[in-house]
């Protein structure tokens, strides 16, 4: 059984690869030749949590479990197994890999639900997560100009001179949120905020979102208002998003979650429907992030590293 580390991600999955695999997920998932467990979590008096998600693509199925606390970070590990025999393959170190895979996920729904020509860029947040919600994005979309916000002004300066020199992009950091994303194109919001942190009269027609900071019904990203102006949103789940997704929970009734209404992003992947159908509507994709997902990288990267090692 092989220990895969950071190292090994970091070096053997490129984002593009990653995007196409995730969108490759989605697909098959329509198909119902790829499998997904939502994600289940044990909470502890203490505060410690313990959570997993599972699924199958290939000739992979595994888990990816990690614990959180509060007070005291985060451990991520993805275990692979071989689908026809049950072989324990891989333990994974996964902090990248969810880290590269949920960009993966934005960049994917980005392809199939915004404009082909939007060109600006619009981020909130400047933590682990938007650095690879840039990447995603500036590999299916000729990105012109980027703009981020965060609420610490120095950190926000050194994200963008940091991802502006690592993705050799025009990555500038901006004096406010409503600056950050007033105009752009695709909007992405990636933080741990509790409340909104974008307001609907900042998006103009035409703009996708990508919401991938919350996965608690209590939190949200994005307020009641917007998400009711958006004519297409998409989710990686069902399932998963009524458990988790405050974004929409807080917005919606239970009339709310119709396929007029809202649709999984495998929907899009499989051309069963449309990303979008106006150039003018605003598209909204909610990710909460799947195991299949995470199969479906690591897969690749334990192929990559038998390959070396042959």
């Amino acid at each position: 059984m092989l220990h895969v580390s950071e190292h090994d991600v970091l070096r053997l999955l490129p984002m593009s690869e990653a995007i196409r695999l995730v969108r490759d997920c989605f697909a098959r998932l329509a198909l119902g030749t790829a499998a997904n467990q939502p994600r289940r979590r044990l909470m502890l008096p203490g505060g410690s949590v313990l959570h997993q998600l599972a699924g199958a693509f290939g000739g992979y199925f595994g888990s990816k479990v990690y614990s959180t606390h509060v007070k005291h970070g985060a451990h991520f590990f993805v275990l692979l197994f071989d689908a026809a025999t049950a072989k324990p393959l891989a333990l994974f170190d996964a902090n990248h890999l969810g880290q590269i895979r949920t960009g993966a996920a934005s960049g994917a729904a980005t392809a199939l639900m915004s404009r082909a020509e939007s060109s600006v860029l619009g981020v909130i947040g400047s933590g682990f997560q938007a650095r690879t919600q840039i990447e995603a994005v500036l590999n299916v979309r000729s990105i012109q100009r980027t703009r981020v916000w965060s609420r610490d002004a120095a950190r926000r300066e050194a994200f963008a001179r940091d991802c502006s020199a690592a993705f050799q992009a025009d990555i500038q950091a901006a004096a406010s949120a409503q600056e950050a994303v007033r105009g752009a194109d695709i909007v992405v919001t990636a933080t741990f905020a509790k409340d909104p942190v974008v307001e609907a009269g900042w998006i103009g027609p035409g703009v996708h979102i990508n919401a991938i900071g919350s996965n608690n019904p209590a939190r949200r990203e994005i307020p009641a208002e917007l998400v009711g102006k958006a004519a297409r949103v998409a989710v990686d789940s069902i399932e998963q998003a009524r458990q988790e997704s405050g974004d929409l929970l807080l917005a919606w009734d239970d009339e709310d979650w119709s396929p007029d209404r809202v649709v999984e992003l495998q929907e899009i992947a499989a051309g069963k429907r449309p990303g979008r159908v106006y150039p003018d509507e605003i598209t909204l994709f909610k990710s909460n992030g799947l195991g299949v997902q995470d199969i479906a990288v690591a897969g690749y990267v334990y192929e990559r590293l038998l390959a070396e090692r042959a």
